[in-house]
């Protein structure tokens, strides 16, 4: 029935390939622990008692209640479908009570920083380092996702139009405007991809390649991130998903309508965008502090 269910949230469900990784592993791990601790070789066997007692050894790892919380989602949903598809008569989870999830703002690289990184830090100029300067700047200037990044293909960018076209979470897909330095940076960067991939006699359509002709890959992207960002920020954390947070709230403090942010960022619904507003609040009470004669 795990096979089933993951072809359903697969086909059905449409769900992208980094969350059907995230479920397979949650049920795989999940189904470990029954087959060691209870000698149940049966996701469709175990009860809530079972379920708890896992979710409390997973705490007692020092997991965060994020992670935790993904895992409780993972099981149920796949009790759910097992309900509807009549392997089971009760569903266990509805006993099972979800930890509630600390709020944690997103960290994000200061404007100050980022114009430190376009207008001072030397990239190579050669094939690698015009694409790790057009990584950076794509996810900073757009706010994509990592898989959305080295999902794009060429045809995806429309330099007539001045937009990207972006395949998101759900198969979902929007179109990003993208400014003429971003252009330019584009541009400087393909004559180098298409003479590499010319002399490896590749037809790779990627926009983002490794020096082999391969599409790139998210360790790569976490390396570029990482490396260049450590020059201007001291930041503990240093990810593409950072940038995509360091582009939102720059778009707050430059006065973008949350909605328009919203849309942007592909997110389903505005609670997601909303906690960008935070760091924003927080910058205007900082500026209050320092400016108003009466803080």
């Amino acid at each position: 029935m795990k096979d089933r269910f993951i072809r359903h949230i697969r086909f059905g469900k449409r769900y992208s390939g980094h969350t059907l990784k995230a479920y397979q592993n949650d049920l795989d791990q999940f189904e470990d622990y029954l087959i060691n601790s209870y000698d149940a070789a049966y996701l469709e066997s175990a009860n809530h008692f079972m379920i708890r007692s896992w979710l409390v050894l997973l705490l007692g790892q020092s997991l965060n209640t994020k992670t935790i919380n993904r895992k409780i989602s993972t099981l149920k949903s796949f009790y759910k479908f097992l309900l509807r598809e009549n392997v089971i008569h009760e569903n266990p989870m509805l006993k099972v009570v979800s930890p509630k999830n600390a709020k944690t703002l997103p960290s994000f690289v200061k404007e100050k920083d980022m114009d430190r990184l376009v207008g001072e830090i030397k990239f190579d100029q050669n094939f690698q380092g015009y694409r790790d300067k057009l990584i950076i700047q794509l996810l900073y200037s757009t706010g994509i996702r990592l898989s959305e990044l080295i999902s794009l293909q060429l045809i995806d960018i429309d330099l007539g139009t001045m937009s990207i076209k972006v395949l998101g979470k759900r198969k979902k897909e929007r179109l990003i405007p993208v400014s003429n330095y971003l252009i330019d940076v584009i541009g400087n960067y393909l004559p180098l991809r298409n003479k590499l991939l010319s002399g490896l006699n590749s037809d790779c359509t990627y926009l983002f390649i490794t020096n082999k002709g391969k599409q790139s890959y998210p360790k790569l992207v976490y390396r570029v991130v990482n490396k260049y960002l450590s020059y201007v920020s001291t930041i503990p954390k240093k990810s593409p998903h950072t940038l995509r947070h360091s582009f939102a709230t720059s778009m707050l403090n430059n006065g973008a309508d949350l909605n328009a942010i919203k849309e942007l960022l592909g997110h389903a619904s505005l609670t997601a965008t909303q906690i960008y507003t935070h760091n924003t609040i927080n910058r205007l009470k900082q500026i209050y502090k320092h400016a108003h004669p009466r803080a």
